[in-house]
């Protein structure tokens, strides 16, 4: 087998870190209406399925990041899916909504290895438009992921429950581990470990409180002593990180790399990119459950030409900007966005299948277009030196991006809807307008990520 059979080999078993991740993250997206009747709680409350699955990713992103730097690949890799596999074991176990929550960050651990480690890794292994290519087979798998999620979590929540979505994952992730082990290299380039444990735990505070303060301030009130507070402790904690990180010689996120034009603007592209689509993605499952009144398979099946069109499309995309640059691509991607939030404003009871199966085509095509471009354009920006830290803060944008999607968009979709039922609106009719204003935000998003890629990728005047 030649040298760069092996590295393909490789980097499919990179990816399929990736595809894990997305394959439970679009099943439990379809899952949340199933979970919130199943553990009789609140819409409000089972978004902590994701946000707390997303925060404990996100938070940890940095320094398994600096660990893939230090310790060999195949170990972190190997242990990543190991620990990936026992969490989601574990959530098929759940019979209160806290233990639910407990094992999801403990399967969030694995995917935070997995994810801060697979870019790097990938662009550590090919150059030019074999990485563009490499990079976009994976946007294409990790699609597939989303793709399937759907459509076998459909049909397990149907015929089995919701407890059993997380099982497909579970030999996957085994199969995976052995063969990190054995096949992927290691890649040892330090022996001395230095982490910022004081910036770690400023970062994760801030956050919290900033999440915690956007999910629950409609139900505690905008001005309460309780939102308040948490307003300051993401101020306070956050402006210690940030002095914090910018002075030391280890730090958690290299600031100095923001200096970089493309890095900076093409990272906060990414973040609003991911903002945009979970608008649609947490409520378009919630809508044709409620309103159209579709099972959880046939939720599925409909939300499937979005993946289908992003794995047709991702790894052309990829090559294309391998070849010809990103520029092109990530500005065609984002006005697809919007194209299809706008269609998605228009959304009914009576709404036709063949309309929501065209909406999740064209924002499927927007994510192909715009996904692996623009991360190969990122990642391509920096020194080879930093392809590790940069690939953390890709990822932190990414799962940033996601938090921010599913805390900001159920806020707005909760809080509008219960202003309407208060004004004495019926509750089919508040749903749909709660759903349309919160689809307006998605436009919103979509439109800051047209600007930032606009900048990003905007060639330096002579």
């Amino acid at each position: 087998m030649t040298n760069k059979n092996i590295k393909w080999i490789i980097c499919l078993f990179i990816i399929a870190g990736n595809f894990l991740g997305m394959l439970d993250s679009s099943t439990v997206n379809l899952a949340l209406y199933p979970i919130s009747q199943g553990l009789n709680i609140t819409l409000a409350e089972v978004q902590w399925v994701v946000i707390a699955y997303m925060l404990v990713l996100t938070v940890f992103l940095p320094f398994f990041g600096k660990l893939g730097d230090i310790f060999p690949k195949n170990k972190i890799y190997g242990f990543g899916f190991l620990i990936f596999a026992c969490g989601a074991f574990l959530n098929s176990t759940a019979n209160t909504f806290y233990l639910l929550l407990a094992y999801r960050c403990i399967e969030a651990m694995g995917a935070s290895i997995m994810i801060a480690n697979g870019p790097a890794t990938i662009a550590t292994l090919f150059k030019g438009e074999d990485r563009g290519k490499a990079l976009g087979i994976n946007a294409c798998l990790v699609a597939i992921g989303g793709m399937s999620g759907p459509a076998v979590g459909g049909f397990l929540i149907n015929s089995f429950g919701w407890h059993t979505i997380f099982l497909p994952s579970v030999p996957i992730a085994i199969i995976g581990a052995i063969v990190s082990f054995k096949i992927l290299p290691s890649y040892i380039k330090k022996k001395t470990f230095k982490f910022d444990y004081k910036g770690f735990l400023y970062f994760t505070i801030a956050l919290f409180a900033l999440l915690l303060a956007i999910s629950e301030g409609h139900n505690w009130g905008w001005k309460s002593i309780k939102i308040i507070v948490l307003g300051i402790l993401t101020l306070i904690f956050g402006a210690l990180f940030y002095f914090r990180d910018k002075k030391i010689n280890y730090p958690l996120i290299n600031f100095k790399m923001f200096k970089i034009k493309t890095f900076t603007f093409g990272n906060i592209a990414v973040m609003t990119s991911y903002m945009c689509m979970f608008t649609n993605g947490i409520l378009l499952p919630l809508f044709l459950q409620e309103i159209v009144k579709y099972n959880a398979f046939v939720t599925g099946l409909l939300i499937l030409p979005y993946s289908i069109a992003s794995s047709i499309i991702a790894p052309f995309a990829g090559s294309y900007a391998g070849k010809n640059g990103s520029r092109k691509l990530t500005i065609i991607g984002p006005s697809i966005y919007i194209l299809a939030l706008i269609i998605f404003t228009t959304f009914n009871v009576n709404t036709p299948m063949w309309e929501i199966i065209l909406a999740s085509v064209i924002m499927g095509v927007g994510n192909g277009c715009f996904q692996s471009p623009s991360n190969n354009a990122i990642i391509t920006c920096v020194k080879k030196s930093e392809l590790g830290i940069a690939s953390g803060i890709l990822s932190l944008a990414r799962n940033l991006g996601n938090i921010l999607g599913v805390a900001i968009t159920i806020t707005l979709f909760d809080s509008f809807r219960n202003l309407l039922q208060e004004q004495g609106k019926a509750y089919q009719s508040a749903f749909l307008t709660s759903y349309h204003w919160t689809m307006c935000f998605g436009i919103f998003f979509g439109i800051i990520c047209l600007i930032c890629a606009y900048i990003a990728y905007k060639p330096e005047s002579k």
